[in-house]
């Protein structure tokens, strides 16, 4: 029998780890989508205390007493799924993100719906952790959040806030008051920027001891996280001109955590560009894209990553409720259809994610440690086919297709 490494953790979403159920899941396959696409057949896997805390092939990993068998020895177990543009999280309808151009103070944090029916659904199809963001409404709209998609509270549901600095450069914020078009557009998103880096950097001057203590700005002190890289831009931005704006002003001139978001109609000849700066490119919902230079018809995450020479950090998302977020799996099988390969599909929408977010540590794959976000699926994941049958969510089952009734 392999060693069992035991965790002890202070706080789990706010629940009690020593109240955490432990479970012992023998199923026929385990897809780690570790960095090593590690495959594990006839196994089981341990949890307790909301994280992993061993798993194996059944003939080298017994079941220790005092564990919970679930036995679906016919089951896949995969990484729970990430979303990393999603609005069904929360009601944004009470997050006004329109009242002018730029309104960086605002925050998804304060709109999160605990088991709002959309979340029902995407534990359904097996996604277990999204990132809440306001509108594109305009060119700053505020911080999203990243939260569980299970939890009776914020509290137990929340990952990070912030998550990400929404931004969007193109594709919504020209109809704001109906018709400014992109006039300033990149300006305002620049000025924005620098007039929150200068706060940032007098605050950091007075903690050096290198000049006095400024005024509290409540609009801009949740940038400083920005400036320190401990959270990204996600950006909606689209069509070949705006992305690369967006590489140019926000990576390279002003040195941000940048991902792109959306990255479609015309986007994808950057691939070269964001591969070769290591940038993350999270892309949909929209899957293919008619060149007219060409008169072909491309599949834009297949695109992303062939001219990215297989370098590009790819990911897709559904910008739900675009794409019902119980759909993630369905856009990644979208994308191997329309040119992905095929042994990056889960890695789209598990690892990379995670990546891109800073998360990986905790949530992306299967392995000792990491949160316990687990789907149990009747085959992969990718195959349209397929159905999540049960879900867990920091070791707790969120949903049961048995218990719960099965909704798709």
């Amino acid at each position: 029998m392999l060693p069992l490494i035991v965790f002890s953790w202070s706080l789990v979403f706010g629940a009690d780890p020593a109240e955490a159920p432990r479970y012992a899941i023998r199923c026929s396959k385990i897809l780690t989508v570790d960095e090593s696409n590690t495959v594990l057949n006839n196994a089981v896997l341990l949890v307790s205390s909301g994280r992993i805390e061993a798993l194996g092939e059944q003939r080298s990993l017994g079941v220790p007493e005092g564990y919970t068998a679930i036995e679906v020895p016919t089951l896949w177990a995969a990484p729970g799924l990430i979303d990393f543009h999603d609005h069904i999280a929360g009601s944004l309808m009470d997050l006004n993100d329109g009242v002018y151009l730029s309104n960086p103070g605002l925050r998804a944090l304060d709109t999160v719906e605990p088991d709002n029916d959309n979340l029902l659904k995407a534990r359904a199809g097996g996604v277990t952790t999204v990132l809440l963001i306001p509108g594109s409404g305009n060119n700053i709209s505020g911080f999203g959040v990243f939260v569980k998609t299970a939890g009776d509270s914020i509290h137990e549901m929340l990952v990070r806030h912030p998550g990400s600095l929404k931004i969007a450069q193109s594709g919504n914020p020209e109809r704001y008051w109906y018709g400014v078009a992109r006039s300033f557009m990149n300006w305002n998103t620049r000025d924005t920027l620098l007039r929150a880096r200068a706060y940032h950097e007098s605050w950091r001057a007075y903690e050096d001891g290198r000049g006095e203590k400024p005024e509290l700005n409540p609009y801009f002190h949740e940038f400083r996280g920005l400036f320190d890289k401990k959270f990204p831009t996600s950006v909606h931005t689209q069509i070949y001109q705006v992305v690369a704006e967006t590489i140019q002003m926000q990576h390279d001139e002003l040195g941000l955590w940048v991902v792109t978001d959306h990255s479609e109609i015309g986007g994808f000849p950057l691939g070269r560009e964001t591969a070769r700066r290591g940038m993350f490119v999270v892309q949909g919902p929209r899957q293919l894209h008619f060149e007219r230079r060409d008169r072909k018809i491309y599949g834009d995450a297949g695109m992303w990553y062939a001219l990215g020479e297989g370098k590009q950090k790819l990911g897709v998302n559904t910008d739900a409720p675009v794409i019902p977020q119980e759909e993630l799996s369905y856009q990644a099988t979208m994308a191997v259809h329309f040119g992905l390969p095929r042994e990056y599909a889960m890695v789209a929408v598990t690892r990379l994610p995670a990546q891109a977010a800073g998360l990986y540590d905790r949530i992306g794959s299967l392995e000792v440690g990491k949160d316990a976000d687990i789907g149990l699926w009747t085959g992969d994941p990718i195959d349209p086919q397929s159905a999540c049958l049960m879900l867990l969510v920091n070791g707790r089952i969120a949903y049961d297709s048995k218990t719960m009734g099965r909704r798709f």
